[in-house]
């Protein structure tokens, strides 16, 4: 631990030496030479390929044994070696069982072959009750492998038991699963089929027919039926379909073809009409047939059903309704139709219904309901008869998602962020607590970002946990109350920072409002002089359905690279993200333009006033899909602090893009709010250098959202670049696209001349 601590606080030290050098002194702008520029593509290469070879455990995958007290996992060591470990979580052992080398050589012992240490591959590997034996497979062949005598021989004996080691301890269904319309009645008596539009049911003893309804038609049918528990009644909907209409893109470059070949796909954008339900209910008895008095449902298919415990009289169903303002749980009187509402929750802006998480217990007639309806994001059980709602968690933090629901020992296992006072609130921790708000357990204390492993009878966890720039430490654990077993995993970092690498700085500045944190992270030139002022570019998401800044440790990522050429590389999360307070999040409500400028603008500004490296007279900005979106943006509305952008595959109209994203966000119908937000419309006002990136075969974004934009640009007489990737789908550009967006920021924050890359002008620098 001493020696990993002290080399962790090599890159602290490095900066606080650099800004200190920089305090009194002016830096000034730093504009290298086409000679200087060669070199820091080489030496960019050079880190770039010196990191991807540097050995260190990020995290580990267990394979849990039979009866649960042993796994084992295999990790990379050096010599690009592959190392297997064995861990006895009741002894608190760790040893290593063999290496990809030492097992290679006993497998070519036994066939005869040479195969090469780096070719040979376990394809997968269990081992016997005692622990005694190994049995593995690989080029398609099982051996066993005794870890006593050491002793290598072929074997058929490759019968075990595969552990699932994400599965949650209560299978749950999601609403978007659909209706639960299995033909067949539960007392095995009836059989309920669609005809014509209309709905027979078939008695599976005499074979008889009855038709219960007579007004449906192939154009209106009914259809998604459902049993009732006692087999008395069928839920079914008057369904009136509308088909998704079809967008269209061309792949200009098929091999063997002359001509282009024109593809379509089914999308639904925002403002297209759904297909719609109405419920009925059927009495098989009478064969009569009731209305519900429930709304006609038009987002969503028809939604799964929730019977009351051994009731078949009451079932419930959850409504979002589109526009994202409403959410619902309803019940339903069999008898005649009536409903009632258990859940009624309404918001001024958006619910958000990805995240909306229900848990139905019927036997106690209670559901475990996760909303923000108080302004953070919580867990409330609700009543499913009387409907009072109870809160399971409060405060000023964010339960992120629940793992898991034990009905029998009444707890909730969670994931929250924002809780532990005096780090990131975006770092994720793991909780249990009881239903009634009470005993609550951190299994995860330790700062930074966590992710956790269960063992599959949840006796033990793996903890893996890092910040950005902290290396990753895995700890085995026991559930009953966190306590730490024993050490696996310890990330070195020697090999990575003899690279000379600056690991990233996180900053954190206030936001728009002069309270509220904005956090982010600030990437650095290997070699960067503190006297030199170096431009700004910012890797930019500000899509709302998450929180973007990496939080946890790795190396290797594409903005260390751009830093590496001459920039300072920044990531952040403004306003109008999720994973903060409802508050945070709602300013994107019919505002996707703001993308949190002001708050990025706010937090660069002050990360210039702390380190004079920090050149913000030149700042440029890329991002991919929202956040081809966003740069552009950045560029049209926020041209006096935004200089360049390099934008992909952008959404760059909230019109064109997918419905079920855009409607989430800026709302249903469709209003003016759109079009004054859209960059098309907007483009007449772009002020700095762009470079558009899109891929022809985008299925995702359709390809026309750039092509619109850039007609516009065209036709407002604005100067720009633009790159189209044959048959290329949603992406950043691929190797070609990431070269291109170097070169524009080269050029346009730096003045310097790129590579002459058809000439490869790189080959001839020296290392």
């Amino acid at each position: 631990m001493a020696k990993y601590n002290q080399f962790a606080l090599i890159p602290f030290l490095l900066l606080a030496v650099n800004v200190v050098h920089a305090q009194g002194v002016k830096a000034s702008p730093y504009y290298p030479t086409h000679a200087e520029i060669l070199q820091n593509y080489k030496n960019a290469d050079a880190l770039d390929s010196a990191l991807k070879k540097v050995t260190y455990v990020t995290g580990i995958r267990p394979n849990w044994q039979a009866g649960n007290n042993f796994f084992w996992y295999s990790k990379r060591s050096g010599d690009n070696q592959v190392d297997y470990i064995a861990v006895d979580p009741e002894k608190a052992s760790r040893k290593v069982i063999f290496n990809r080398a030492e097992l290679n050589g006993k497998v070519n012992s036994v066939t005869g072959k040479n195969t090469k240490d780096n070719d040979f591959k376990i394809d997968q590997l269990f081992f016997t009750d005692d622990k005694k034996q190994a049995i593995f497979k690989t080029d398609r062949e099982w051996y066993n492998y005794n870890l006593e005598t050491h002793v290598c021989l072929k074997t058929t004996d490759t019968v075990y038991k595969k552990v699932d080691n994400d599965k949650p301890l209560q299978k749950r269904h999601y609403r978007w699963e659909g209706a639960n319309n299995d033909p067949v009645s539960p007392d095995k008596q009836w059989e309920a089929t669609v005809k014509g539009g209309n709905i027979v049911v078939k008695s599976l003893k005499s074979k008889t027919e009855v038709t219960l309804t007579t007004d449906g038609s192939l154009d209106k049918p009914y259809g998604e039926l459902t049993w009732s528990p006692d087999s008395k009644h069928l839920i079914g909907y008057r369904i009136d379909p509308k088909k998704e209409k079809d967008v269209y893109y061309l792949l200009s470059s098929v091999a063997g073809t002359t001509r282009a070949v024109l593809k379509s796909h089914e999308y639904a954008q925002p403002g297209d009409e759904f297909t719609s339900y109405e419920q009925y209910i059927f009495n098989i008895a009478d064969k009569s047939s009731i209305k519900t008095d429930a709304e006609k449902i038009d987002f969503f298919s028809a939604p799964r059903l929730q019977w009351r415990y051994n009731n078949s009289r009451y079932f419930t169903y959850e409504k979002a309704d589109r526009g994202h303002q409403c959410f619902r749980v309803i019940e339903v009187d069999v008898t005649n139709g009536k409903t009632r509402n258990i859940i009624d929750e309404k918001t001024n802006t958006f619910i958000y219904e990805q995240r909306i998480y229900t848990f139905y217990m019927p036997q106690t007639h209670e559901i475990v309901w996760v909303t923000e309806k108080d302004g953070w994001r919580h867990i409330y059980t609700v009543d499913a008869i009387s409907g009072k709602e109870k809160l399971v968690t409060k405060g000023n933090w964010v339960v992120r998602d629940v793992d898991s629901v034990d009905v029998k020992k009444r707890e909730i296992w969670f994931r929250g962020s924002g809780k532990n006072a005096g780090e990131d609130p975006y770092n994720i921790h793991y909780y249990r607590i009881g239903m009634d708000g009470r005993n609550l357990v951190e299994l995860t204390p330790e700062k930074g970002n966590h992710s956790v492993s269960f063992s599959p009878d949840r006796k033990y966890f793996i903890d893996t946990y890092s910040e950005v720039n902290i290396a990753p430490k895995i700890v085995l654990k026991n559930t009953i109350n966190g306590k730490k077993l024993m050490d696996i995993e310890q990330a070195d970092l020697t090999g990575l920072l003899a690279t000379g690498i600056k690991l990233p700085e996180v900053f954190v500045a206030k936001a728009r409002d002069g309270k509220t944190d904005i956090w982010g992270v600030v990437y650095r030139p290997a070699n960067m002089d503190p006297n030199k002022s170096y431009p700004v570019i910012e890797n930019i998401y500000a899509g709302p359905q998450d929180s973007f800044v990496p939080k946890s440790f790795s190396a290797v990522n594409e903005m260390e690279g751009i830093a590496q050429l001459g920039f300072i590389v920044v990531q952040i999360d403004g306003m109008g993200t999720a994973n903060r307070s409802k508050a945070f999040h709602d300013v994107c409500w019919h505002n996707l333009a703001d993308a949190g400028f002001p708050d990025r603008i706010l937090w660069m500004k002050a990360l210039a006033a702390k380190y004079p490296q920090v050149d913000i007279s030149r700042v440029g900005v890329y991002g991919t899909s929202a956040g081809g979106q966003n740069s552009s943006g950045a560029l049209l509305f926020h041209p006096e602090f935004y200089k360049a952008a390099v934008s992909a595959c952008g959404c760059h109209d909230n019109r064109i893009d997918k419905q079920w994203w855009n409607e989430q966000w800026m709302g249903y119908p469709v209003g003016p709010h759109y079009g004054e937000q859209s960059n098309i419309t907007n483009a007449g006002k772009l002020q700095g250098d762009l470079l558009l990136i899109v891929g022809e075969a985008d299925t995702n974004v359709p390809p026309e959202s750039t092509y619109r934009f850039a007609d516009a640009l065209i036709k407002s007489n604005k100067m720009f670049d633009f790159l189209v990737v044959p048959g290329m789908g949603h992406s950043d550009g691929g190797p070609y696209g990431r070269k291109k967006k170097r070169d524009f920021f080269v050029k346009h924050l730096l003045k310097a001349e790129p590579p002459a890359r058809n000439t490869d002008e790189l080959a001839n620098v020296a290392n």
